[in-house]
């Protein structure tokens, strides 16, 4: 296939009009072999049930039988899951990839791959690409094979130098033949060179000569292996620090050539503050599927890997909270590869009849009809959403994250007579012929024709609220030192405050404050402050972003309940910032009820 042809092929299907035809997947082929997953699939990672990076719980055999037996449930229930991916650290730090950590697998994988077997469940492997060295602590050691692969500081492996990446091509061969149908490549690093190539080569001819390497050995891999699925993770494109930036170019189109699906960036926050938190981490991956779209890649293709229950610090231990609007979201933004992340024991026998009636819904649409985006780009805070259609009738999923109840324009061609089959708590969306209203912060699903008639409500968790009034309050904000700034506002009788504070550098755009992972980070309210008060009494404020958060937090919100203020005189909110300059904070007040 000539270069032209290619491209064209990637450029389809990303207009955000979902009236527009496009494919529901496009593959790409090169000496014959075609990536690209030929049909929608369920992947449970067990990620999050542990975390050795944002927290200090271990993975175990104990702990990855314990997930494997809630899948088991959970496909009884309905719920399809096809692939259990073992994700980071099952691997012993001298083994070279091929024995299995020690301590926490003294038998190896058997006994586990036995019941994968045994239950219809493909196991998956993750692997790092080349880094073996993290956070300051080695991941894995060099082993002799890998000796003459290895940079000056050990931290990374060349993988056009050496043998490193034929020992591990050889080492999936060998989970290959184990029963292993998929593999996960994280933390790529391109740059990566031995003393004596990084002397005589330059960084670009490196990160060319890294590319092709890794990029020959896989299709080869693949050529031999044509049931494996490969999916790739960071270190292979894409700004995922924020909801700022530009959309950019940045995804090497070549991976198309070996990856089935590229994911997006695991679930952050996102910059546009919001009462409901989870809400503003649903549009942190919403906006990266956009991005990952802009570059190329057709939605089939994009892994939004935005489900994550669980109790660790890398889902923020969020453990159930929202989980259904965030089921929603991660099915409606068109990826085939489907994944769930974390504790499957948190899902019930109740919940997962929910969860099985929602998926089957998407999945059939990914699988029968074509999804596109429509509305803002996410990180504007304007409404945006996701339309599925097939010839029977089409589903809308449409999120307004804005401060405002918004009316958003849906295609001119549906048929009358939409349903409402789920919403947030709170505000009741209003469909009108072509247009649905919406309160502030809040998700909606819309079906039409089929997805309308003799349908049933789709229960709301009750973990998100919105408001039925929302207005503005008229607030000029005093600086009262480098770091705090005072608002005073009059308050309306029986409504609620909604305080909304962005901590942004001079030229206006948000930056983040870091204060750590579990178990050992500080919480984002002691960088990011709201109080309030009224005359001398202090008044509670409301927040939910009062979290370990290793990925960083530009903002902070908070609430005044109504039943706590005295209409008849002003309140005076504070405003305090550990790292960011009070002149240059954004703060936006609001009347709730």
């Amino acid at each position: 296939m000539k270069k032209p042809l290619l491209l064209k092929l990637l450029l389809i299907g990303l207009t955000c009009s979902p009236l527009r035809s496009q494919p529901a997947n496009v593959a790409v082929e090169r000496s014959g072999i075609a990536t690209g997953l030929t049909e929608p699939i369920a992947v449970y990672n067990d990620w999050s049930s542990y975390d050795e990076l944002s927290d200090h719980i271990p993975l175990t055999e104990e702990l990855a039988m314990r997930e494997l037996d809630n899948v088991i449930r959970l496909k009884k229930d309905g719920v399809r899951i096809d692939y259990y991916v073992m994700d980071a650290f099952w691997f012993d730090i001298d083994g070279g990839y091929r024995i299995w950590n020690k301590q926490n697998w003294p038998a190896g994988p058997e006994r586990w791959l036995k019941a994968c077997k045994a239950a219809g469940v493909k196991p998956g492997l993750w692997f790092s690409t080349n880094l073996i060295k993290a956070g300051g602590r080695p991941m894995l050691h060099v082993i002799r094979e890998w000796q003459d692969s290895a940079t000056p500081d050990h931290a990374t492996l060349s993988l056009f130098e050496g043998g490193y990446l034929d020992h591990l091509m050889q080492t999936l061969q060998m989970y290959a033949d184990q029963g292993f149908k998929m593999f996960k490549f994280d933390f790529a690093y391109f740059d990566a060179a031995t003393a004596l190539a990084k002397e005589n080569t330059l960084p670009a001819e490196i990160e060319e000569l890294n590319k092709r390497a890794f990029i020959q050995a896989i299709k080869k891999f693949r050529a031999k292996n044509p049931e494996i699925i490969f999916i790739g993770f960071n270190g292979f494109g894409g700004d995922m620090e924020n909801t700022t930036a530009p959309f950019r170019k940045t995804i090497d189109p070549r991976w198309l050539e070996i990856f089935d699906t590229l994911y997006s960036g695991d679930p952050r926050i996102s910059d546009v503050p919001m009462m409901n938190f989870w809400r503003s981490e649903d549009l942190y991956s919403d906006h990266m599927v956009r991005q990952f779209a802009f570059n190329g890649l057709p939605l089939s293709r994009i892994d939004n890997c935005a489900f994550m229950i669980g109790k660790t610090g890398t889902c923020y231990q969020r453990g159930m909270a929202a989980w259904k609007g965030e089921l929603i979201l991660t099915l409606a933004r068109g990826g085939w590869l489907n994944v769930y992340h974390g504790n499957l024991e948190l899902i019930d026998d109740e919940n997962a009849g929910w969860f099985a009636k929602v998926q089957k819904t998407y999945m059939q649409l990914q699988q029968y009809g074509h999804t596109a985006p429509f509305g803002a780009i996410p990180g504007t805070g304007m409404p945006y959403g996701y339309c599925s259609q097939t010839a029977e009738g089409c589903l809308f999923t449409v999120v307004n994250p804005s401060q405002s109840n918004r009316t958003i324009a849906l295609p001119e061609t549906i048929s009358e007579g939409g349903y409402v089959l789920y919403h947030d708590e709170g505000f009741e969306p209003e469909i009108e012929s072509h247009s649905v209203t919406l309160g502030a912060e809040q998700l909606a699903v819309i079906g039409f024709g089929k997805y309308a008639a003799g349908q049933t409500k789709w229960e709301s968790d009750q973990d998100i609220h919105i408001p039925q009034r929302i207005e503005s309050l008229q607030a000029d904000a005093e600086v009262t030192g480098n770091h705090t700034a005072i608002v005073k506002v009059n308050p309306l009788a029986g409504m609620n405050i909604r305080i909304l504070l962005s901590q942004c550098d001079a030229d206006g755009k948000p930056f983040r404050s870091w204060g750590g992972a579990p178990p050992d980070g500080v919480k984002m309210n002691e960088f990011l402050s709201i109080t309030a008060s009224q005359g001398k009494q202090n008044l509670p404020v409301r927040i939910e972003y009062d979290k370990m958060i290793w990925c960083g937090l530009s903002w902070a919100a908070g609430q005044i309940n109504a039943a706590d203020v005295d209409g008849q005189q002003p309140v005076q909110i504070t405003c305090a910032a550990k790292d960011g300059e009070a002149k240059y904070f954004k703060i936006n007040i609001y009347a709730t009820s």
